[in-house]
């Protein structure tokens, strides 16, 4: 968002939980009762060709409501916090005009909270310091430089994902140049937040009952083609080093198709990391003490809850 522009003022739905916890049927109930259009909140459904182990929306659900920020670049561009957010204020702005409400959807934490506090400033770009961590990256390994991030950043280390590396170098390149965590500059907002006037909806349910939707979600992932859509993004010439494909799913395909995991093994890192992705997202949404909670079976209460809101 450019300094100059005034933050968006006009009402605006947020409508966030964890993986597979059920936003997107809930979500379309929304739209439709109170005349949405839905801005993607996901780090990773930004990515054309990526469908499966996204789980997006699909054709025919976003027929039924207009989706924004959903394939808009290719899995080997740089996408970060902050194109996220013009992007992501520029389509509220038109949802706006058209009067309509904006609904923002998703998980993805770091993003909402740059949408609702502020982009950081945080600096500490160095050259030569990423250049000798890329090296470390290469003859160390991840789990080294994670293991340092988890010493010197805990609560970074805690939302990043191990295997998130363009974000793991970051994270230690700031603490190295600035002398400070990446989470601290994260609590030192320097710019205007992009919302004001919001409701965030959070959607949970038992963790057990959770886990079983995970688990289920993996099974129709697999009985989708998500190997087979690997195998097209890596024909396509995607390397599987990529950050966008070392994320969930994406890299468990890689490593069964580099003969690194057995099948069953693949599958069954697979459910783990999600189970352990949905906990961390659970961690970071619960230091938000504004967010409404419903069960993922609670639609009427939710509407309820936005009727009072909207007043």
């Amino acid at each position: 968002m450019s300094r100059l522009e005034a933050p968006i003022d006009k009402p605006v739905l947020v409508l966030l939980g964890p993986t597979a916890v059920g936003k997107t049927s809930l979500s379309l109930r929304i739209a439709e009762e109170y005349s949405c259009e839905i801005v993607g909140l996901d780090s990773m459904q930004i990515y054309r060709y990526m469908d499966i182990g996204t789980a997006k929306a699909t054709v025919e659900e976003r027929r039924q409501v207009p989706h924004h920020l959903i394939d808009i670049v290719d899995p080997d561009e740089e996408y970060d916090v902050a194109r996220y957010v013009a992007d992501a204020a520029k389509a509220c702005r038109q949802i706006i005009g058209r009067g309509k409400t904006p609904l923002l959807v998703g998980g993805t934490g770091l993003y909402l909270k740059a949408m609702l506090q502020g982009l950081f400033e945080a600096g500490g770009d160095d050259e030569g310091v990423r250049g000798k961590l890329k090296k470390r990256l290469a003859e160390e390994g991840r789990e080294v430089l994670y293991s340092e991030l988890q010493a010197c950043d805990p609560e970074s280390a805690l939302r990043l994902h191990p295997n998130d590396t363009q974000r793991l170098l970051r994270a230690l390149e700031i603490y190295e140049v600035t002398g400070m965590p990446w989470s601290r500059h994260l609590q030192q907002q320097t710019r205007e937040p992009v919302l004001t006037n919001f409701m965030q909806i959070g959607l949970n349910c038992d963790r057990e009952i959770l886990y079983q939707r995970i688990n289920l979600r993996v099974g129709l992932m697999v009985e989708q083609g998500l190997l087979a859509e690997v195998e097209k993004l890596m024909a396509m010439g995607y390397d599987g080093a990529l950050n966008s494909m070392q994320s969930i799913g994406y890299r468990h395909m890689v490593n069964f198709l580099n003969n690194a995991w057995g099948w069953d093994e693949a599958l069954a890192l697979l459910a783990r990391d999600t189970r352990r992705y949905a906990k961390r997202q659970l961690t970071w949404f619960g230091k938000d003490s504004s967010i409404k909670w419903f069960a993922a079976e609670q639609g009427d209460d939710v509407c309820r809850a936005i009727d009072q809101f909207m007043k």
